[in-house]
């Protein structure tokens, strides 16, 4: 990468409007020490003002037309870069807003050999680190995640907790999507991202095929975004979209036995919240244990 490393920034929007302005002003100063060198703002047919916005400060509007999902957005806006011109591209949430030298940071974490992306520290509006890095799913975090929650499976759950981790750079499995730098060298190398997803799942299954080709997800806290995110926490669609995509991805990944098994494991844990009255766990069961309720496409 040449000292003033070269970056495109995909920004993936849907009915964003709220969020953008904001995310859009925050790159001047997100930006500085590398070249920007285009913004593209990949829209999902928003009916807001999203595009609009978008065209106002200068970013290029790549329309889908349709709700297509966050892997189909980054795949068009990613396609309507010249990639001979680029040393990097930060995939982007519309509602992330980049502290200063962030750009920065990233790429300088991207220069050893062997890594293909670099993630941010991710902070609340207010300034908390959100617990953003992952471990592979197995199937003991699962039972575990089922049991006891995953806050207290500790080692075995595929969240990362430990506030010291987030306090040193170094190495991870996977991470929020949120905000993801990828090297040229690997974008090509791994290939679109898998757009069956919809939301949720697809920056891990990013990031582990990126992990089979011998590429490195590299964490770097100097690199400090905003995110406020969170709607699956709330959203029962949502919850049961990103429930149902964890076991499809387990599944893609591993045998029919230890893929039964954490289905199961999965299944359990929804269970035991949704009879304790959490909402979004009891969509989450009738989407596993009814296949003809589980979402096919987005809402427009």
């Amino acid at each position: 990468m040449p000292d003033t490393p070269r970056i495109a920034i995909v920004i993936v929007t849907y009915n964003s409007a709220r969020v953008l302005p904001d995310c859009l002003s925050s790159l001047t100063a997100g930006a500085r020490g590398i070249r920007l060198s285009r913004v593209v703002v990949a829209d999902n047919a928003s009916k807001d003002d999203s595009v609009a916005l978008a065209v106002r400060a200068g970013a290029v509007p790549v329309q889908l037309g349709r709700n297509a999902g966050y892997a189909a957005a980054i795949n068009a806006g990613i396609a309507s870069l010249d990639l001979e011109e680029l040393d990097a591209v930060l995939v982007l949430n519309p509602d992330c807003r980049l502290r200063d030298g962030a750009l920065a940071a990233l790429a300088a974490a991207l220069r050893p050999p062997g890594r293909g992306i670099a993630v941010p520290r991710l902070v609340s509006p207010e300034g908390h680190t959100h617990a953003s890095l992952r471990r592979a799913p197995t199937v003991r975090g699962a039972v575990a995640e089922a049991l006891v929650g995953g806050r207290r499976a500790g080692l075995l759950g595929e969240v990362i907790y430990d506030p010291r981790r987030y306090e040193r750079p170094g190495p991870a499995m996977w991470a929020t999507g949120a905000a993801m730098l990828v090297a040229v060298p690997a974008v090509r190398d791994i290939g679109p991202w898998e757009e069956s997803f919809l939301l949720y799942s697809e920056e891990t299954d990013f990031a582990l095929r990126a992990a089979d080709r011998s590429w490195t997800l590299w964490y770097e806290p100097d690199a400090v975004i905003e995110h406020v995110g969170g709607e699956a926490k709330t959203n029962t669609m949502l919850a049961a979209l990103l429930t149902t995509n964890r076991v499809r991805l387990f599944r893609r990944r591993r045998g029919r036995l230890a893929s039964a098994a954490f289905y199961l494991a999965v299944l359990a844990g929804e269970a035991l919240r949704a009879a304790a009255g959490r909402r979004t766990s009891r969509a989450a069961v009738v989407a596993l244990v009814r296949p003809s309720r589980r979402l096919r496409a987005l809402p427009e």
